[in-house]
């Protein structure tokens, strides 16, 4: 270091970062409502929180694993049996959105046959094609032509009316 260096010209940098005076005495509202808001509410509330996942990861229930016994048809219900037309209801629903995947799994095994085998996929895929034409003609003979608001009542009228139809072209 040269020996006419100024120190005045270039002044070394504090060491410590200085404390910034207060300007008021009063204490800062902001910071006095999220403590209060800390403690009062979100300490509580994750403590609690915290306590129920607890006991729920010991209790852990398989919910996708869920098996439902199978209910009597609507045609076993006897009359004014409203807790039986429930179930019965709901067993269909739940029968209603096993065909509608059975009808999905079936068409994207046909979908990919095709994309696989490419321009010869007629000959390839027939017995997927024919499968898939099974499906749909059995789903749309049970729940074609319901509507959006389908139900098990409707269903069985439908298939009534089928079975009157064909009793009467035989």
């Amino acid at each position: 270091m040269p020996s006419d260096f100024d120190k005045d010209a270039y002044p070394e940098p504090p060491r410590q970062t200085p404390v910034s005076e207060k300007e008021t005495a009063l204490p800062n509202p902001a910071l006095i409502v999220s403590k209060l808001f800390y403690y009062s509410v979100d300490l509580p509330v994750t403590t609690v929180r915290g306590f129920i996942e607890s006991i729920q990861a010991n209790n852990k229930a398989v919910y996708y694993h869920q098996k439902f016994r199978r209910v009597p048809d609507l045609t076993d219900c006897q009359e004014g049996d409203y807790v039986c037309y429930y179930e019965a209801e709901m067993q269909w629903r739940r029968d209603f959105k096993v065909d509608q995947e059975i009808v999905k799994v079936i068409q994207e095994r046909m979908r990919a046959c095709h994309q696989r085998e490419g321009a010869s996929y007629n000959q390839n895929c027939a017995k997927e094609i024919q499968n898939y034409e099974e499906v749909t003609k059995a789903y749309q003979s049970r729940y074609g032509d319901l509507g959006a608001y389908a139900s098990g009542r409707k269903c069985l009228m439908k298939q009534k009316e089928r079975m009157a139809a064909q009793a009467q072209n035989d």
